[in-house]
């Protein structure tokens, strides 16, 4: 219930901060910019160090990547066929695309699945989306933001200069080792502001009242992430014959709202910030209906 009370508060702060004027403009560009410099790579460094592979970690990776890959394509096809901007192409690819399976995913798999569905939440979370976050994640900042001629040498310097790539190139080269207690805790202190300060960030952003330009994109980001992902994954453990806890605890991951960090990455680089931010505002919400809907048929 804590992470609940969080979300709610968190957002509904930001949203009166807005609506009453009290921070400038610019805070949550602000908001975002120290999200993606300062906890998101903490985060990376504590967690990515801690991973194991074994067999055990398949079902859930193999999913999470899958279900990635077939929402990334299907977001492509709309853009070709809708005729989209490289910006609101961008930010579909990656909030329509990442999946907040740790923040809401480990209090409502738990819920539904159980305290025994929490390392697969943790290997969906780590293998899948995490390390798609810093990897994926940043090559559609970095492709999508340019403009003009794209040169593939202006990309690769995007992403090798981009705060989460260099932290996990980091992190894998430490993989099964520990860092030295103070500079744990310290990097823990900063990792922990990023759920807050994102939170109010998209409250900070966060319109009602949105263009019409901006509703055909956002009911299909919603469709895809909520309705279409989960599908995904019903249907690659039906495939695979992969129905299982680890299987159940993957559909629910790939049927989550929209990951609060891409949608910080996507304003941050100018991808749509408004609608970024509606998406993951109303996906959020919307979420709290389709998950439960899932526990019901699943």
């Amino acid at each position: 219930m804590a992470n609940f009370a969080l979300i709610a508060i968190a957002i509904l702060v930001g949203y009166v901060l807005q609506r009453f004027k009290i921070f400038p403009q610019e805070t949550s560009n602000i908001l975002n910019k120290y999200i993606i410099y300062i906890p998101l790579p903490a985060i990376i460094l504590l967690q990515v160090p801690k991973l194991t592979f074994s067999f055990d970690v398949l079902i859930p990776t193999i999913i999470a990547w899958l279900v990635m890959g077939i929402s990334a394509i299907i977001v492509l096809f709309f853009s070709k066929v809708l005729s989209w901007s490289r910006e609101v192409t961008g930010s579909l690819l990656l909030v329509a695309i990442l999946t907040n399976s740790s923040i809401m995913g480990i209090p409502i798999i738990e819920l539904y699945l159980g305290s025994e569905s929490l390392p697969y939440v943790l290997i969906y979370d780590q293998l899948g989306t995490f390390l798609a976050l810093a990897a994926y994640g940043t090559f559609v900042t970095a492709y999508y933001s340019s403009s003009g001629n794209i040169h593939p040498k202006v990309i690769v310097k995007k992403i090798v200069t981009f705060p989460s790539f260099i932290a996990l190139m980091f992190a894998l080269a430490l993989l099964g080792q520990e860092f030295n207690p103070l500079i744990t805790e310290v990097l823990t202190k900063f990792a922990n502001t990023l759920v807050p300060v994102a939170l109010v960030a998209v409250g900070l952003q966060l319109q009602f009242k949105l263009p019409k330009d901006d509703l055909q994109p956002l009911s299909i980001a919603l469709l895809i992430k909520l309705i279409l992902a989960p599908l995904i994954a019903y249907g690659i453990c039906i495939l695979f014959d992969w129905y299982n806890l680890a299987g159940k605890t993957s559909i629910f991951e790939a049927g989550m709202a929209p990951m609060i960090t891409a949608g910080a990455i996507a304003s941050m680089a100018g991808l749509a910030p408004r609608l970024s931010t509606a998406i993951v505002g109303y996906g959020i919400i919307f979420s709290f209906l389709t998950t439960y809907i899932i526990s019901i048929l699943i």
